[in-house]
């Protein structure tokens, strides 16, 4: 599924926050979709020795060595179960091509930012780096993570990945 981007105007305009909304276990959470190149189901990859365990490996996309992430392992959500609802967002950070494995994806949603609160303090036992805010829509709440920031962390080392593939 390719997604076209928003216009310069819409994106300046900044009134409400575009967001991609998908699931990892029971929790719903959101990205930026100007982030967002496309959507694919879940296919195998290839193993990069000595990465960790949350880099799957990568995949070839159209010629291109994209690493991919899995954003359940990342964040310590146990087991991944990969199904025919399991999906790939391909991620344009930066200049880099980069996908994340998530339980699957459900809206597109715009959220206000009335709608936005921060994220919770929880000292040093829970990293909240890569979370930007949460999100309510109704009873809904949604969890809005800074994809940029996670993906250009340095325990990624998503950058080294690449460059070795």
């Amino acid at each position: 599924m390719q997604l076209d981007n928003l216009s310069d105007a819409q994106v300046k305009d900044g009134a409400a926050h575009e967001l991609l909304v998908f699931t990892l276990g029971s929790e719903e959470y959101g990205l930026d979709i100007l982030k967002v190149q496309e959507i694919r189901g879940y296919d195998t990859v290839t193993r990069i020795a000595n990465a960790p365990e949350f880099i799957k490996g990568v995949i070839n996309l159209r010629g291109s060595i994209v690493p991919i992430v899995d954003l359940r392992l990342k964040f310590g959500l146990g087991e991944p179960q990969y199904n025919e609802f399991t999906v790939v967002i391909i991620l344009n950070i930066g200049k880099r091509t980069v996908g994340i494995v998530v339980d699957g994806v459900s809206d597109v949603i715009q959220l206000d930012k009335e709608s936005m609160r921060a994220p919770p303090e929880f000292g040093a036992t829970v990293d909240t780096a890569y979370i930007e805010g949460l999100g309510t829509i109704g009873e809904q709440m949604i969890i809005v993570v800074d994809i940029e920031r996670l993906m250009r962390s340095e325990e990624m080392a998503l950058m080294d990945v690449a460059a070795r593939a």
